[in-house]
């Protein structure tokens, strides 16, 4: 048996017991992240003997990108890599160094690794990341797989120079803009997409490119420690990206392939990988499918991270453009704060509920208000208990909701 098969068997044998314990894990969220961490170091260690094997020059390295970049690897996704190459390297016109990359990437395939790479420079990375934001995204999270520290090293230090915080914000929540607009600017989609469409796993990964490119933190707990998020809405996100992550990683394993759609086909086997049943416990029917009581699920999370996405989008958009005019006072409960409606205090609404619906009733009647700050935002997600069927019935809030309407 050659080192290349045996690389081969280990990493289906290691990849098969992973996928075995994601489906016997039920509907608990709590290990998902640490299994999918696992397959990324089970991955990871397979390249690194694939880059032994390879025999490349000392001076070249291997760099995990994109998600992979993340450490968490799910498992029908891309394996995407940089073969990252000194500045003085032509492929083209080195043959031998030529015959390593293929006869590499070809391993990588017969290996049963769903590879996505690149073979550049530190120079043609820092020229791509300039030209592409997509590009400069992808490297954001590199780390080092294999190979010399020092060219990496390199690489980091350039591509942060490049960086521009305010011009990346920009790029990226424009482009999340777009990609909404492409799955109907909606989180119900009744197919939706649990990666790319509004509320999904690439709303949450916006806010920590952005957060990092300025410097706000690179994981949620930073973002807390840094004041731009609560400890409420970080558990809040935790909870439900274990949830989104384990709803996509169940697709991928049910499916046999790279599958982000929450397809009718597919729903219900999903479902049934979570325990949901169209029966009770005691064997009567219930009024819903187990398909039902999935999507029931998914819409909440998917709502909640639509609303804590747009909460720390507009935090870090102060934090980066910080307003130099001084707030206008509407009344003695809210103020004009450069085009943005603003609450006076943290708690106005727990203290006064009538003035949830008042915040809409001004939004619309006030010319000078053009949006909702991140600090309504805020008070309105914590403020979501006060909304109950008392709420609702209440003579003060009907007239309030009645001239909205109006």
């Amino acid at each position: 048996m050659t080192d290349l098969a045996k690389v081969r068997e280990d990493y289906r044998a290691g990849k098969t017991a992973l996928f075995e314990s994601l489906a016997a894990s039920g509907s608990s969220t709590r290990g998902i992240h640490g299994l999918l961490q696992k397959l990324a170091k089970h991955t990871d260690a397979t390249l690194q003997l694939l880059w032994q094997i390879a025999d490349f020059p000392p001076s070249a390295c291997l760099v995990a990108a994109g998600g992979f970049g993340r450490g968490e690897l799910f498992p029908h996704s891309d394996v995407d890599v940089l073969l990252l190459l000194p500045d003085d390297a032509r492929v083209e016109q080195d043959p031998a160094l030529k015959a390593k990359i293929e006869s590499f990437i070809s391993s990588c395939w017969d290996s049963g690794l769903e590879i996505g790479s690149s073979v550049r420079t530190v120079a043609d990375c820092a020229e791509e990341a300039a030209k592409d934001v997509t590009v400069q995204t992808s490297l954001l999270e590199a780390r080092l797989i294999a190979g010399q520290k020092k060219n990496f090293t390199r690489l980091c230090k350039k591509l942060d120079a490049l960086l521009d915080p305010k011009a990346f914000f920009v790029a990226k929540t424009l482009e999340m803009r777009q990609r909404h607009n492409k799955f109907e600017n909606t989180p119900y989609s009744l197919e939706p997409n649990c990666k790319e469409s509004p509320g999904g796993l690439r709303d949450l990964q916006v806010v920590l490119w952005v957060a990092r490119a300025a410097g706000l933190g690179k994981s949620w707990d930073e973002l807390a420690r840094s004041g731009l998020a609560t400890a409420f809405e970080v558990r809040q996100i935790k909870t439900n990206e274990a949830l989104l992550s384990l709803i996509r990683a169940r697709l991928h394993v049910i499916s046999g392939r790279r599958e982000d759609r929450l397809v009718f086909d597919l729903q219900t086997a999903v479902a049934e990988s979570f325990g949901y049943s169209a029966e009770a416990d005691d064997g009567s029917k219930v009024p819903r499918r187990a398909s039902e009581a999935l999507m029931k699920r998914y819409y909440w999370a998917a709502k909640a991270v639509t609303q804590l996405n747009q909460i720390l989008l507009l935090n870090i958009e102060e934090r980066l453009n910080p307003s130099n005019y001084p707030p206008r006072v509407i009344n003695e409960r809210f103020l004009d704060k450069a085009g943005m409606l603003e609450v006076a205090n943290d708690d106005l609404y727990v203290r006064e509920p009538h003035a949830i619906l008042e915040t809409f009733l001004l939004f619309e009647t006030d010319v000078g208000i053009k949006g909702l700050s991140a600090r309504t935002l805020r008070a309105l997600y914590n403020a979501r208990g006060v909304m109950t069927a008392k709420f609702r019935n209440d003579p003060v809030n009907r007239n309030t909701f009645r001239q909205i309407l109006q």
